[in-house]
């Protein structure tokens, strides 16, 4: 709940109503009566920087009025020219004052507003005198002038009126203070004299989150940085671990430009000899061929490669070599007899090819 004060300025008398503000309902706390001194100073024994927010009703003996006519009802262009309209009735001239304005209505065509204005030095000495309560009203305005707004019924009876003003009763005093705190009939703090506190409010909570901002970037760039710098370090790391490894594996290199290019040119060399590096199982090779047995028959030669298997021995005969060809067949495929050729009367030489039979 905020903590809402409305200062109600009755000739020599001061009546502050404390309230609390839930929502947009007012409660009523307190009242307080001080008079006023011969320095013009409150008779207070307390000050009210526990007040959030503050509103000013000013007595109409303060104020000054005119009204004026205007073809328009433009609020915008009618605050724009009515300094213009000021000019030359009131004395001093319009810097000396600070005004506001009032729609009364319209008539022939002509929308009448009442201007309603104040001169800078007794606003200024006003606003100084709460300023010593630790005061500093958001609006200043008229709980008299909202009272003669309500009441009035033609421009003669406004100006009646605001000339003397009608005895205002509690209760209705009550129902317009609680009016202009929620919406100020008039403010004359324009200008030089504006409200501020809630602008310094919004610029100071900007600082404040600018500088949190800033560091929370200074905080994830040094972060941002010290992941760089170990993403660095450990590259760096496996980098010298490649080259040792390199170095290992390859001893008699001399130069190391780029490991990873060099050994892959490795690797492909090693793709290019793989035929002669890898071929078939000798040891498996020779367990199956102990088993091809032909009466008679040895070999001579064997040659195995990747491709190609050469047998070369003697048979008795060439029957037995067709034996042995048959023999064979059982664990190599695409086995040929490549050549025969007698050696004597009773053995015959032959070449057989053949295939090593995938799995």
């Amino acid at each position: 709940m905020r903590r809402i004060a409305f200062f109600d300025l009755k000739g020599e008398e001061l009546l502050i109503h404390l309230f609390e503000k839930s929502g947009r309902a007012y409660s009523l706390q307190e009242t307080i009566s001080a008079s006023i001194q011969e320095d013009a100073s409150f008779g207070v024994d307390r000050t009210f920087e526990e007040i959030e927010e503050s509103t000013l009703s000013l007595p109409l003996s303060l104020l000054s009025f005119r009204i004026i006519e205007f073809p328009f009802s433009d609020m915008q262009r009618i605050r724009e020219v009515l300094g213009f309209e000021l000019e030359g009735l009131v004395l001093g001239g319009v810097e000396e004052v600070v005004f506001d304005l009032l729609v009364l209505g319209e008539s022939d065509g002509k929308h009448k507003v009442l201007v309603v204005f104040i001169r800078k030095e007794t606003l200024r000495n006003q606003l100084d005198r709460f300023k010593a309560l630790g005061v500093d009203p958001k609006a200043v305005t008229s709980i008299e002038l909202a009272s003669a707004k309500e009441s009035f019924a033609s421009m003669e009876s406004m100006t009646e009126l605001l000339l003397n003003p009608k005895p205002i009763s509690d209760e209705d005093r009550m129902n317009g203070i609680q009016g202009e705190m929620k919406a100020p009939t008039v403010n004359l703090r324009r200008g030089e004299f504006s409200y501020t506190l809630d602008a310094e409010k919004t610029r100071r909570s900007l600082r404040w989150t600018a500088i949190l901002a800033a560091i929370f970037i200074l905080l994830f760039l040094s972060n941002i940085g010290f992941r760089i710098f170990s993403t660095q370090k450990e590259i760096t790391s496996i980098k010298d671990e490649i080259n040792r490894t390199y170095s290992t594996l390859f001893p008699g290199e001399k130069r190391m430009a780029n490991p990873l290019y060099q050994m892959k040119s490795h690797l492909k060399e090693w793709k290019e000899k793989e035929r002669v590096l890898v071929g078939s199982s000798p040891l498996q090779f020779l367990l199956e061929l102990s088993s091809a047995s032909v009466s008679g028959a040895f070999f001579t030669e064997l040659n195995l490669d990747r491709d190609r298997i050469t047998l070369k021995g003697e048979c008795p005969s060439l029957s037995q070599v067709q034996q042995m060809k048959g023999q064979l067949e059982r664990f190599l495929t695409d086995v040929n007899i490549a050549e025969t050729k007698p050696l004597s009367t009773d053995r015959t030489g032959f070449t057989i090819t053949a295939k090593e039979r995938k799995p």
